[in-house]
């Protein structure tokens, strides 16, 4: 594919840029056996140089896979209705023009421009390295539930061809039951309508799940069913990891495209059910008093946030597979307005099918079918397809088909980060073995949530594990990029990798706006924070995993100021100081780019004016103004 990226910044012949575009571009897919020399901690080692993308355009498609998944199918919808329906999209895409996007693009330009995962990343201040090894930890955590979801998911897919749906009907044990695939209003008799279940969320949670009333007596043991189901989806993620970039940049043409064929069917036949509009009309119609509701703009951040997959780790990983001068501005705008839009093409498919629901089953208000998270995937669409009067069998593989790719693609997202960290900090492990020890790891801690206590305990390492390090540490990754490393090194790097100048939007949303957002939404998070209902050692063992993390920034911070003291040319005050600052390898990956850069960057530095105040200073932190 022609290199769209560095064509659109060319410096004339002559100037001082024309030798750095011939030689940035020297990296192919084929060059992972050609080793050379790098100094971290002092310490020699010899490491290969990274795996690339077949194509740039494989890189794109990989990002697509990783970024649309379950929380755009149920997630997004859910928040969306609860928060004022349509009016929730205007602050949505408020924040991600502020927020998320730019946080996307600055994640795409440290991976790119430094071929490193996000551990390795802090060679640019290596005090902060804790940050890259706590968000290691929390896509640790996400890695070892999301592969469960997945297994849950092909279960359904497998059952979907069955002759007729097994959550359609009753199982005779089961109380108080009625058949998703009854069509009409149950009148109540003498009350007993009161307390009725559908067959499908019995179906769920009897024989899919065999969930338990509480985690008071433990999580139980895994179902066999599942564990199967596990180990297949665990087979296709190393499938396609075990040859890396390569393989996985292949399979992106699938797992990033076919799902939209997919989801192209499943809207056309929505829109042809009775009542498929009454769903999406609720779905969309704004209630504008919301807009006032501080809790609106919370979530929004929140969605956005979680949705785009900013500071986990995975789009770092997949952005330090790119080629030096991939023009990842372009990637940012399509990959950022690409997730938003199918967040409301799934919206329009699962409340228009919900639409459908109450019109058949003659409740009047919708808000009262829809279910949050798993709920709506695993209990609210089989019931609603059960009552499809044309073939629901193929809508309903079609639905869990679509939900399997799309949550391999951000599997392998996930997974990706962890095997960059392990690889960046151990490269003379080969790839296959950290792949196959990474999944199997994988696999029997996945066997955790398929107990009947697995979807509480999910919940509960989720709020800990997930939820508050990656919320903890985006601060941290925004405001160490922005403040320490600084906004006006950026987009230098930015002018010395693609030839373009960075603009002032840019620059303010990376230097005040995302910061202050993901801060507030920190602020939020905590005043809102409250334990579990679980038995308490679920929660102590939450908090611990919490503790770990955090515990990894000062403890990295110690180490870094250890490791230059060492020398005893530093006095304590001094080496805290020097920490921060970028180290010697700091750069491209090319031994030739890399000398390159830090000619011009000390040529610069040298020809910068000290700056006498504070106000100086922040501005040329940010706005790059003398």
């Amino acid at each position: 594919m022609e290199n769209l990226g560095y064509a659109g910044g060319q410096v004339e012949p002559g100037e001082k840029g024309t030798q750095a575009a011939d030689s940035r571009s020297v990296a192919s897919p084929m060059n992972s056996s050609i080793t050379l020399q790098t100094i971290s901690d002092d310490t020699k080692t010899t490491t290969s140089t990274r795996d690339k993308w077949g194509r740039d355009i494989e890189f794109m498609l990989s990002c697509i896979a990783y970024s649309v998944g379950f929380g755009n199918i149920w997630k997004f919808p859910y928040t969306a209705l609860k928060h004022g329906g349509g009016a929730f999209l205007l602050p949505y895409l408020i924040v991600l023009f502020i927020v998320g996007r730019p946080i996307y693009y600055l994640e795409m330009i440290l991976g790119q421009f430094s071929s490193r995962g996000c551990v390795k990343l802090y060679d640019l201040a290596p005090a902060m390295r804790g940050i890259g090894v706590a968000q290691t930890i929390a896509m640790f955590v996400v890695m070892t539930y999301y592969a469960p979801v997945l297994a849950i998911t092909f279960r359904y897919f497998v059952a979907s061809f069955s002759s007729t749906l097994p959550w359609s009907e009753c199982n005779p044990s089961w109380a108080n039951c009625v058949n998703s695939s009854f069509v009409g209003r149950l009148e109540p008799t003498n009350g007993t309508a009161v307390g009725l279940q559908s067959s499908a969320e019995l179906y769920f949670l009897k024989e899919v799940i065999h969930k338990a009333p509480s985690l008071e007596d433990g999580l139980g043991m895994p179902d066999w069913k599942l564990a199967l189901c596990l180990l297949f989806a665990w087979i296709v993620v190393a499938t396609i990891l075990i040859r890396g970039a390569k393989s996985t940049g292949k399979a992106s043409y699938f797992l990033a495209i076919f799902p939209y064929v997919i989801i192209i069917i499943l809207l056309l036949q929505t829109l042809m059910l009775d009542g498929a509009m009454q769903g999406i009309l609720y779905f969309i119609t704004p209630q504008w008093d919301k807009l006032l509701s501080i809790e609106v703009w919370y979530e929004a951040v929140t969605q956005c946030f979680f949705s785009l997959s900013v500071c986990y780790g995975g789009i770092i990983a997949y952005s330090s597979f790119n080629n030096f001068s991939n023009n990842v501005h372009r990637d940012a705008v399509i990959i950022s307005w690409l997730d938003t839009f199918t967040s409301i093409v799934a919206g329009c498919i699962v409340f228009g099918v919900i639409g459908n629901l109450a019109y058949v089953s003659g409740q009047p208000d919708i808000q009262k079918l829809a279910r949050d998270g798993a709920g709506l995937t695993f209990m609210t669409y089989p019931d609603a397809i059960a009552k499809f009067q044309f073939l629901p069998q193929l809508f309903a593989a079609l639905f869990f088909l679509m939900l399997f790719i799309v949550g391999v693609g951000s599997n392998l997202g996930v997974t990706t980060s962890i095997i960059t960290a392990i690889r960046d900090q151990r490269p003379q492990l080969r790839h296959w073995q950290v792949v196959l020890g990474t999944v199997t790891v994988g696999y029997f801690f996945g066997l955790l949530y398929l107990t009947p206590g697995g979807f509480d305990f999910l919940d509960v390492i989720d709020y800990y594990g997930a939820k508050y390090v990656t919320l903890t540490f985006a601060v941290l990754e925004l405001a160490t990029v922005a403040w320490i490393y600084g906004v006006d090194r950026i987009c230098r790097d930015i002018r010395f990798m693609l030839g373009i100048e960075t603009s002032f939007y840019w620059r303010v949303c990376w230097g005040l706006i995302a910061p202050a957002a993901t801060l507030l939404i920190l602020i939020f998070s905590f005043a809102d924070f409250e334990l579990q209902k679980v038995p308490m050692g679920y929660n102590v063992l939450g908090l611990f995993i919490y503790a770990i993390a955090v515990l990894q920034l000062p403890g990295w911070y110690c180490y870094a100021v250890w490791r230059r003291r060492s020398k005893q040319t530093e006095s304590l005050r001094k080496a805290a100081h020097n920490a921060l600052k970028p180290m010697d390898i700091w750069g491209p990956e090319s031994d030739t780019v890399r000398l390159q850069y830090q000619t011009e960057e000390e040529q610069y530095q040298n020809s910068q004016p000290l700056e006498r105040s504070t106000m100086q200073r922040i501005k040329k932190r940010m706005f790059n103004m003398g």
